[in-house]
């Protein structure tokens, strides 16, 4: 079979990949491909602008940088931690090195990280073995997040000096439009692309489908445990926009309530594009405390925002009022999705947050009784962040578009011994096919050898059947309010009718309470 050519011509310019050796036989990357023009100096906090077309070859054989993070959350499988910088605006490629009679299916991948951190250099996020073993085309895109990517400062925009909202989600808008564009040089197709992240990138995807600009740039999305409420309102943005401003100006400032004085757009023009990048991060940082301790309702700082113009509506309020892209979805959340958080990342609110608010005493009492251990107040918090909103999502997604529901239940020995189990982003090892890299094999030999290679072929033939048909399977079948069919993805998969669901309709009955008061 004749082998494609590792240089290609975007409509920016020529680019240049690599083919891969030894595990990566069988492939090429392109790497650090620029979708957008560097977001530095009159281009912070502002929408992606296009990229300037190059001339000559550029060549693409490294990852582009991280975005700005701690150091700590760029480390690399061998030890090595990847260069930071705002300008980050970069997606990799990767398919098969084989050319193909038809355009292959595209999937295109936004990474998690409650966006806070992240980045496609992610060892765990190579598209190189998901797109030689599935014949398709993976590109795992960079975007911005903290205050650079979500920070709303557009009530101090000027004429001369303006500020955009929801940086971050405009530049996987930017990216899916970049792939519309240029993946059939790489012999994509472009009419059959889909969209899928975990985590925050999970989200991404469900805020994508209730995005207008994003309409018609996919065809599928796969949200895999998605916060589908984590968004940040208007009235909080302005807040914390304030405060973020504050904190810049004095690092020393304890994180609370008082204003002194209006801020001025020129004034805070002049703070944010003089400052250092890395005192941004810091003041991020700070912020984060600040949230945490002005209770407002929206748990995290950094989200995308529903700002009433670029993102109208929540993804679960889009979806309750059939806003949503027409486009088939696959969507769930893992068995013990909370123990990551619990043991590692003490990220998640507190369980008893989610029951404020809720006035009537009996559906207090059946959510508490479903919770009765301390372990279960862990799985409390998980259920009400992951599994509960996205089942809301799908819900009233599926009265227009194909819905498919799962649960992830599948762990490795070692994970289930430790009792971390089918925890978050767990399988991401499967999606990816990491149980045999370096990162994932330890966790493969460790008794579950055979187990990993069949969770992986599990997995990566849903997800890439889906890409390339809509349908995961013909012995999947669809989500709906009528008929709540979850596919349990374990080693072997089953099909359930409702799984917890007593669970689901208890929740169900604090988010009707909540939207009613």
């Amino acid at each position: 079979m004749a082998q494609m050519d590792t240089r290609v011509t975007t409509v920016d310019g020529k680019v240049n990949g690599v083919r891969g050796r030894r595990s990566r036989r069988g492939t090429i990357s392109w790497l650090g491909v620029p979708y957008a023009a560097p977001p530095v100096g009159p281009l912070r906090f502002r929408a992606p602008q296009p990229v300037e077309p190059w001339q000559g070859t550029r060549e693409c054989d490294e990852y582009g940088f991280s975005p700005i993070q701690d150091r700590m959350f760029t480390a690399r499988a061998d030890g090595r931690f990847h260069p930071r910088s705002e300008d980050c605006l970069t997606l990799n490629v990767f398919a098969p090195d084989s050319a193909s009679s038809s355009p292959r299916p595209v999937m295109v991948f936004n990474y998690g990280g409650a966006y806070i951190l992240g980045g496609s250099s992610t060892p765990i996020y190579d598209g190189a073995f998901l797109a030689r073993a599935r014949d398709v085309i993976v590109v795992t895109v960079n975007y911005r997040f903290g205050a650079f990517g979500f920070l709303d400062l557009s009530e101090y925009s000027t004429p001369e000096r303006p500020f955009d909202s929801n940086c971050g989600l405009r530049d996987m808008v930017a990216a899916l439009e970049w792939v519309q564009r240029n993946i059939a040089a790489f012999g994509g197709d472009p009419d059959r692309v889909t969209v899928f992240g975990e985590s925050a990138g999970g989200a991404a995807v469900l805020t994508l489908l209730s995005t207008p600009s994003a309409e018609g740039l996919f065809s599928r999305a796969i949200a895999q445990s998605p916060a589908a409420d984590l968004v940040v309102h208007k009235e909080n943005a302005a807040l914390l926009a304030d405060e973020f401003v504050r904190q810049v100006v004095n690092p020393a400032r304890r994180a609370g309530p008082e204003r002194t004085g209006v801020l001025e757009p020129a004034e805070v023009a002049d703070i944010v594009d003089n400052a250092d990048p890395f005192e941004l991060q810091a003041a991020g940082k700070r912020l984060m405390a600040f949230s945490k301790h002005a209770e407002l309702s929206d748990p995290m700082p950094f989200a995308p925002v529903v700002d009433g113009d670029y993102l109208p509506y929540s993804p679960v309020e889009a979806a309750r009022a059939g806003k949503t892209h027409r486009v088939p979805l696959i969507t769930g959340s893992n068995l013990d999705e909370g123990e990551l958080f619990a043991r590692f990342w003490s990220i998640l609110p507190d369980s008893t947050l989610f029951l404020v608010g809720v006035h009537d005493p009996e559906v207090r009492e059946e959510i508490q009784r479903m919770y009765p251990g301390t372990r279960d107040k862990v799985r409390l918090s998980a259920d009400a962040v992951f599994w509960i909103p996205t089942t809301i999502f799908a819900e009233f997604h599926a009265k227009h578009s194909p819905t498919y529901m799962y649960r992830y239940d599948y762990s490795a020995l070692a994970l289930k011994l430790s009792g971390i189990g089918a925890t978050h982003a767990t399988e991401l090892l499967a999606v990816f096919g990491i149980y045999r890299h370096p990162i994932g094999v330890g966790l493969a030999l460790a008794g579950s050898w055979g187990s990993t290679k069949r969770i992986t072929g599990t997995m990566q033939s849903l997800w890439t059947w889906f890409a390339r048909t809509g349908v995961p399977s013909e012995s999947w079948p669809q989500y709906s309010a009528d008929d709540r069919n979850v596919l349990v993805i374990d080693d072997p998969v089953r099909l359930e009718n409702d799984p917890d669901g007593p669970r689901r309709s208890a929740w169900e009955r604090v988010h009707l309470q909540l939207r009613r008061d």
